[in-house]
């Protein structure tokens, strides 16, 4: 009975106000906290300090966007994402909506959006690397467009020039990751062949089991199928025999490599599949 007693002695009052105070004291500081924080904020979005200044006159480029990497991209284009942030300040500047926005511009493969306070933004932007020309059809014609490992199709840049083979084979009806299943295949070959690589203007990788290249021999064109392995000891074992080959059959266009131990002219390209 005692010890019920005891435990149902009353908190003494002292307690109650030492805790009561502890507690009032927290709302205190978490109410003055929340409040300094949302002044912070205001301070942030309402200084001018702070805003993001545009350009000083029509067909100007804002001081205060960095950008660089840029090369074949559209400059105008990436920089005319930013037009609805300036005047405001970069504490409500969008990064991810803005990166996102950028990776959806032709060249562009990937892109790095930094604020630097108190008023500027650095844009930093990795180009595509083609790989290839393409044939594109458009409107019942074909133009040339290139193409970068991961099968992206891209515009050719005005005046610029590629040294890069004509890759063949690919649908447009492909996604990209399928084409770039082709184009990793054809550069496959090219790596393989090396310095011999350099003979090469044409990759037919619509089977990737059976490739075949075009170059110039003897001021023409000759086709080679390839095959699926050993690219280099094939090429090489044909070019030490063409002028022999060539005197013996002057008129094939098209030989068969896909035995090592055996080149098998054609009469024409147009047979060699």
């Amino acid at each position: 009975m005692a010890q019920d007693a005891k435990k149902r002695r009353p908190i003494p009052a002292r307690a109650i106000l030492r805790y009561g105070g502890v507690a009032v004291i927290m709302c205190v500081v978490l109410t003055g906290g929340i409040y300094a924080s949302q002044r912070f904020e205001q301070f942030l979005i309402r200084d001018p300090r702070f805003f993001l200044s545009g350009p000083p006159d029509y067909g100007l480029e804002s001081p205060n966007v960095q950008l660089s990497g840029v090369k074949y991209a559209s400059r105008e284009a990436i920089l005319r994402l930013f037009n609805q942030d300036y005047g405001r300040s970069i504490y409500l500047f969008p990064m991810v909506a803005r990166r996102r926005a950028l990776l959806n511009i032709t060249w562009v493969e990937n892109a790095s959006i930094v604020r630097v306070w108190p008023d500027h933004v650095v844009v930093t932007v990795t180009e595509r690397n083609p790989v290839a020309f393409i044939k594109v059809p458009a409107g019942g014609i074909t133009r040339w467009a290139l193409i970068d490992s991961q099968g992206v199709i891209l515009d050719p840049p005005q005046k610029a020039a590629f040294q890069l083979p004509v890759l063949t084979g690919l649908s447009m009806t492909e996604n990209p990751a399928q084409r770039a299943r082709r184009v990793r295949r054809m550069q496959q070959l090219m790596k393989e062949l090396g310095p011999l690589s350099d003979n090469v203007s044409e990759v037919d990788a619509s089977d990737l089991d059976d490739l075949k290249i075009t170059g110039q021999m003897q001021g023409r064109a000759v086709s080679l199928l390839m095959g699926d392995r050993n690219f280099s000891p094939r090429l090489k074992n044909f070019l030490e025999h063409f002028p022999d080959i060539h005197r013996r059959m002057p008129r094939a266009a098209a030989f068969d490599l896909r035995l090592d131990d055996r080149i098998t002219g054609l009469e024409d390209a147009g047979n060699a599949r």
